[in-house]
């Protein structure tokens, strides 16, 4: 049966999908020889270890409302759960690269986007966990599947640049909030009753003018 090692060659968006998507390059590298996998279905799941990196002072603030204040930091950064994601990795022999894609919201009401949304700089440190179905050529010829080790994982890290980059290319000037339905209708209803051309004119209205810090 193969034994299989995974490794993140580099994270980039993809500037062409119809929604905010990440591709990451995976290295898949056989350990003993070149046995004829015919394909790999393969399944990742992806962590975020925010207790690998710094934080400057303005992105503590925006991190209070996942962390709490810094000095509860030692109880509350722990690894997290980003996302799920799987490809299906073609025929090849000894090593070849894969893409995994990985799609991302802009949902405020999602975690992993405030965290994200908070960082100014620096890289985001992942952990990726990996499991699927391998399927190869034996020595005898015969077609066989084996389960991908539930040990095998890889580490990586993505630029926080990257991520306001490619939010900044399919969203330009834009946050997304997903309101409770009666709190929108109420929220509609001040908008086409007060006259308002739009939705930032009528909650401009409501939140009053900006007081300068």
């Amino acid at each position: 049966m193969p034994d299989l090692d995974f490794k993140v060659e580099s994270i980039q968006p993809e500037p062409y999908s119809a929604t905010p998507l990440l591709i990451f390059k995976i290295k898949v590298s056989q350990r003993d020889g070149n046995t004829p996998i015919h394909a790999i279905a393969l399944r990742c799941q992806i962590r975020i270890e925010p207790a690998r990196r710094r934080y400057a002072e303005a992105e503590e603030h925006r991190l209070f409302e996942l962390f709490g204040r810094r000095e509860q930091w030692g109880q509350t950064l722990r690894s997290t759960l980003w996302t799920h994601a799987s490809t299906m990795v073609s025929a090849f022999e000894g090593t070849t690269v894969a893409d995994l894609p990985v799609p991302c919201t802009f949902d405020f009401n999602v975690a992993m986007t405030k965290y994200f949304d908070a960082l100014e700089d620096g890289e985001v440190p992942l952990t990726l966990l990996f499991s699927g179905t391998i399927f190869y050529q034996n020595e005898a010829g015969a077609l066989q599947a084996a389960p991908i080790s539930w040990e095998k994982e890889a580490t990586g890290r993505l630029p926080a640049k990257v991520w306001h980059e490619m939010m900044q290319h399919y969203y330009p000037n834009t946050a997304w909030l997903c309101l409770n339905k009666q709190l929108f209708d109420r929220l509609h209803n001040y908008k086409s009753q007060g006259g308002h051309t739009s939705w930032e004119n009528a909650i401009e209205k409501l939140l009053g003018p900006e007081v300068s810090k």
